[in-house]
């Protein structure tokens, strides 16, 4: 990695309702070179309990309750600087994709100082039945059988709506007016389709370009 100095990571955000594939498109970009991908699911996977971070989140799931928006935040920055460290994201070079996170507006704010974020892909699908059939899919093909419910699928879906769906305004007003940077895609493609949507419309964007110079 060079020793050029960087300020906030160039993001992509994968955005989407439960079942609208934007984790699938992630893994996919990550396989490519020059993108980074990291789920909000990762960082509690690899969640180190023994750290005072660590700690904190247990404190919040052994109780059943929602991690603050402001520790979610800290235990994704501390992850993401010790894959800087460890070599594995370069971000002199590197684009970051998430998904998963920011998850809401606040976080979205609390992410800030962290995060350039160079565009916003919302996988759409309005057919929020077809969206109920794709995690009643995946949760059978994981063996999460409570999570096939129909109960507990409404419930995620209503969620996304509430919490969620609002980051979508957050990236079109305010400072981020005038850009444009969020581009709907119709999930309901085949992935491949969607992929390639998604990989055109980022290599029109001046950031790419000028990472493309220094890698070829």
């Amino acid at each position: 990695m060079s020793d050029k100095p960087f300020q906030r990571f160039r993001t992509f955000l994968m955005f989407g309702a439960p079942g609208s594939g934007k984790g699938t498109q992630g893994v996919v970009l990550g396989t490519i070179p020059r993108f980074h991908h990291m789920a909000c699911g990762d960082v509690f996977r690899s969640l180190d309990t023994r750290t005072p971070l660590g700690q904190e989140f247990v404190e919040y799931s052994s109780r059943g309750q929602l991690v603050p928006n402001e520790t979610t935040v800290k235990l994704w920055r501390a992850n993401i600087h010790d894959q800087v460290k460890a070599h594995r994201f370069k971000p002199d070079i590197d684009f970051l994709v998430l998904d998963g996170i920011p998850r809401n507006v606040e976080q979205a704010r609390f992410m800030e100082e962290d995060i350039d974020v160079l565009h916003v892909f919302h996988l759409s699908c309005p057919d929020r039945s077809e969206l109920a059939r794709r995690l009643r899919k995946r949760a059978l093909k994981d063996n999460r059988f409570d999570d096939a419910n129909d109960e507990v699928i409404q419930k995620r879906i209503r969620t996304y709506e509430e919490e969620s769906k609002p980051i979508l305004e957050y990236y079109s007003q305010g400072k981020y007016a005038g850009r444009e940077i969020v581009t709907d895609v119709d999930a309901s493609q085949p992935p491949v389709r969607v992929v390639h949507t998604i990989l055109s419309r980022i290599m029109k964007l001046e950031a790419w370009k000028e990472v493309e110079t220094l890698v070829v």
